[in-house]
């Protein structure tokens, strides 16, 4: 078998992988996207996979991570696939057996998911039964695509065994008039050895190529359709449709100088479209608000239940809240502060009415994911919002429309989850959230941090005086003091701008005379309680990054 024969075969399997990926697809818009194949196998590889390549592939792709995992896990399917086409080849059954393999674990992924049916299993079905079709008709099939058609060879002219007659001499007529040689017959194992594929019929190779291209591309017509479709169907439009009530307790205004309005420094108030998303949903649940239920219950004395409508009944309270990721590197941006609208948490526990040692309540999303909170800090007094609104609009779909927690001072993988359908009371003996059994800690109260937004690493500045700016935050301590320091220097006071509380972050900025040279410059804060940040060095887990920020700048 010629390289140019194993290429086709390789392209006939991922054509047949593509025409299965794509059809999946399209099956998917009717029983929802996370019953797609590569969505439902991509799940299973976030849930399963090692801690340490799951913080590997945040930190290299950061709020890009599940776009990376969902073309690694095309690019390994095409890379399976090309193999199967390969092995097709010798043996057909191979090749359906390994696509029977992957459809077995797409309808698994799909069907163990949470809120998962039976219909989930379709997607899987429909596009393993297609694309063995098109493996079988490049392979063996009807269709004459067969990228691999040979012909016999031609033998070796036969040869006459000499006789003691032959030898004799001949008459000129005898060697004027030769006799035609009788052809020795061909044997089935020679006509059966395949040839290159650069010997076979051009013909038939355009018409493999072209089959090809056009199952590709409508596979792609079809997935790319399939995935348009589903957002078609998604909740945008009923989410356009949700009226905010007027809050019975407003946010405090943004007091004038919160934002410094320098170039390079995040501001004060991040936009929806800029907040950080890190989550472990691969395809954003849409969660359709007319059927959306909230249920309370567990270890309380009063089980409850609330629709939208419901909650948007209540009397809402805004309050502007910096949340923060647990997976933030020391001067990293998974940090953004908000303006965010919803119904204390702290009033719905109170009248589903905890039992004695509920000391957990843990926040269930729609795709199954938890987090676990300490009752205590839901009922200690702060702003621990159930929230339906983000800086003046409804949630957008991406940050847990109709609903998601907020909670001032912990991190986002034990207080904040989106889509939130349960909050169910009950110890932290009894259950462990998501994230606990992988490592983290199971309370992630925030470490007080700080970070230089200006200037930037590398950054070529001129001598002179040099604005050096940055945040720094503590929620529900608040920040006392940012110092900066230039190489081994004395830590310099930095200026801090106003804030509406404190549980949000807080804008600092500090005048330097910069000289001529290659500069280091680190920053600390100290928060209210008199703690100053530590810079020892410690990674994000399992409950949080420690150490300064440090920048190093040339100065001409």
């Amino acid at each position: 078998m010629s390289s140019t024969t194993r290429g086709y075969a390789a392209l006939a399997g991922v054509t047949a992988a593509a025409v299965a990926i794509g059809s999946a697809e399209l099956v998917a818009v009717l029983t929802g996207p996370r019953s797609a194949p590569l969505v439902a196998v991509g799940g299973l590889v976030v849930d399963t996979v090692p801690e340490p390549l799951k913080k590997l592939g945040i930190a290299l792709f950061g709020t890009y991570d599940k776009i990376a995992l969902l073309v690694g896990t095309g690019l390994l399917l095409a890379a399976f696939a090309a193999l199967l086409g390969v092995l097709s080849l010798r043996r057909l059954a191979i090749g359906l057996a390994g696509i029977a393999a992957f459809a077995a674990l797409g309808v698994a992924a799909a069907v163990t998911r949470a809120g998962a049916g039976p219909t989930d299993a379709l997607p899987s079905l429909v596009g393993a039964g297609l694309g063995a079709a098109v493996l079988w008709a490049f392979v063996a099939g009807p269709l004459e695509l067969d990228p691999w058609p040979w012909t016999p060879p031609t033998p070796p002219p036969a040869r006459r065994t000499a006789s003691p007659a032959a030898e004799a001499p001949t008459s000129p007529v005898a060697e004027a008039s030769p006799q035609p040689l009788a052809e020795a017959p061909t044997s089935p194992a020679v006509a059966a050895t395949p040839q290159p594929l650069e010997s076979s019929d051009p013909a038939s190779r355009r018409r493999f190529l072209t089959g090809a291209g056009l199952l590709v591309g409508a596979a792609g017509v079809a997935g790319l359709g399939g995935r348009w479709l589903a957002g078609r169907r998604g909740v945008s439009a009923a989410r356009e449709a949700v009226v905010l009530p007027a809050p019975a307790a407003p946010a405090p205004a943004v007091p004038a100088g919160a934002d410094l309005s320098l170039t390079q420094l995040a501001p004060y108030v991040t936009p929806n479209f800029g907040f950080y998303r890190i989550d472990t949903a691969l395809v954003v649940p849409q969660v359709d608000p007319e059927t959306w239920r909230l249920r309370i219950h567990g270890r309380v004395r009063n089980e409850i239940e609330l629709s939208l409508a419901d909650l948007l009944a209540r009397p809402m309270v805004e309050r502007y809240v910096t949340l923060a990721c647990v997976s933030n590197e020391v001067g990293g941006d998974l940090v953004g502060n908000a303006r965010w609208l919803g119904v204390p948490i702290r009033e719905l526990l109170d009248e589903a009415g905890p039992e004695d040692g509920a000391d957990q309540v843990v926040g269930r999303s729609v795709d199954g994911w938890t987090c676990g909170t300490p009752t205590a800090v839901l009922r200690d007094g702060r702003d621990a919002l159930l929230a339906v609104g983000m800086n003046g609009e409804p949630l957008p779909v991406e940050h847990g429309f109709p609903a998601r927690m907020v909670v001032p001072g912990l991190y986002g993988y034990v207080s904040a989850c989106k889509w939130v359908t349960e909050l169910e009371l009950t110890s932290f003996a009894d259950f462990d959230a998501y994230w606990v059994p992988r490592g983290w800690s199971a309370q992630g109260p925030v470490k007080t941090q700080s970070r230089i937004d200006t200037p930037r690493p590398r950054n070529r500045l001129t001598a002179g005086a040099v604005t050096v700016a940055g945040v720094a935050w503590a929620q529900h301590r608040g920040i006392r003091r940012v110092e900066v320091r230039v190489d081994d220097g004395p830590w310099r006071e930095a200026e801090l701008a106003a804030v509406v509380s404190v549980d949000t972050w807080v804008q600092w900025s500090w005048r330097w005379d910069a000289t001529p040279g290659e500069h280091t410059l680190s920053v600390r804060a100290t928060d209210a309680t008199g703690e100053t940040q530590t810079g020892r060095r410690q990674a994000v887990a399992p409950d949080g990054a420690t150490g300064w920020h440090r920048v190093t700048v040339t100065v001409r």
